[in-house]
């Protein structure tokens, strides 16, 4: 199945600051253009971190209240994350106050690869490397959700094309595909059982999908055969070994 790639919605003229960049450029940086983070880089344009706005709010965080009562002073050991807070609250430049390594993509990685990194390291938004991982772009959560804008037509003319003809080997009509904002409803009789299965599995997949409305049926139902009695062969043997 084929998904849109990073470098089809990312975007090209990123705003980055380098090692020395002073903390208050990085401030005016965000704001004049209204963004909450930004990539770090080398003389190369080598990524070498990122600066969110939760790093500028550390030195915030740590400026003394006039008004409170002074601290007992405490000798407990800190912790490599507190240690690593009380640094950034003294940082006077991007280098000091980036957070490292940086998490990036590459423009050939698809928006799924990019969504579940970004979810699974809680971050909004990813740097975009080429193969020296230089920077080329950046891409951010309302990037990505672009696919769930792709127009109806498009979303049924793929299922059509890499669903039905090029996977399960069906003539483009043999199945109807409706799309009504963005939810596929197939309908239609297919011969097995674990085609449909197949069929459901991989629209759901398709960029643009929301949801999936299963109406197949089939002549047999294969979902009982055991591989070594009956083996399934031709193209959806691959399918339904995913499913």
């Amino acid at each position: 199945m084929k998904h849109d790639k990073v470098g089809s919605v990312m975007t090209t003229d990123v705003v980055r600051a380098t090692y020395d960049t002073p903390f208050k450029e990085v401030a005016r940086l965000l704001a004049d253009h209204r963004i909450s983070g930004l990539p770090v880089v080398d003389d190369d344009e080598k990524v070498i971190g990122v600066i969110s706005e939760t790093d500028l709010m550390a030195r915030q965080a740590e400026t003394p209240d006039p008004y409170e009562p002074p601290r007992r002073l405490r000798l407990a050991p800190l912790t490599h994350r507190a240690r690593r807070q009380a640094a950034k609250a003294r940082a006077r430049s991007a280098g000091r106050l980036m957070t490292e390594p940086p998490i990036t993509v590459h423009a050939e990685d698809t928006v799924v690869e990019a969504a579940r990194t970004m979810a699974q390291h809680r971050v909004e938004r990813l740097p975009v490397v080429d193969e020296e991982e230089r920077l080329v772009g950046i891409v951010t959560r309302r990037d990505l959700l672009q696919v769930f804008l792709r127009p109806d037509d498009e979303i049924r003319d793929m299922v059509i094309r890499e669903v039905l003809a090029r996977t399960l080997w069906l003539a483009p009509h043999s199945i109807d595909v409706a799309v009504d904002q963005g939810v596929v409803t197939l309908s239609g009789h297919m011969e097995r059982k674990s085609e449909t299965e197949i069929a459901v599995s991989m629209t759901r997949q398709v960029d643009g999908v929301v949801g999936v409305v299963d109406k197949l049926t089939w002549r047999l139902d294969d979902a009982h055969i055991e591989p070594a009695g009956q083996a399934l062969h031709g193209v959806t043997d691959h399918w339904l070994r995913r499913l």
